[in-house]
């Protein structure tokens, strides 16, 4: 009886577009990938962009950048890194704060006016 089934195959059925279908992903751990970037930032600003710096001065179609378009992406670099520490720096719970604290100062000229003639 046993004989009978030793070539059958025991995985699972392949189709033709089974791959292409059910990738599993994993769950990228945001909070860790922004310590790393806040600490690279931190510790050593100018490595950071020492090592970026020769993939930048030629673009794809190999063609060197200005100085002009070189120092623009320097400075989009570091205001990006900029706006990295500011937003590490408060919690959620802290910006929602600020945010209430800027609506609470804000005119009332911009409320949704009382419709009923009633109340």
């Amino acid at each position: 009886m046993s004989d009978e089934y030793q070539h059958v195959s025991k995985s699972k059925l392949k189709l033709k577009n089974d791959s292409d279908t059910k990738k599993k992903h994993k769950k990228k751990d945001k909070k860790k990938e922004k310590d790393k970037v806040i600490r690279a930032v931190l510790e050593d600003p100018g490595k950071s962009e020492e090592r970026k710096q020769p993939a930048q001065t030629s673009t794809s179609e190999g063609r060197t950048l200005t100085k002009a378009e070189e120092s623009f992406k320097k400075m989009q670099e570091k205001m990006q890194n900029k706006r990295i520490v500011e937003k590490a720096q408060m919690t959620h719970k802290q910006r929602v704060e600020l945010f209430n604290m800027h609506l609470d100062s804000l005119t009332e000229h911009f409320d949704i006016p009382k419709v009923s003639w009633t109340k």
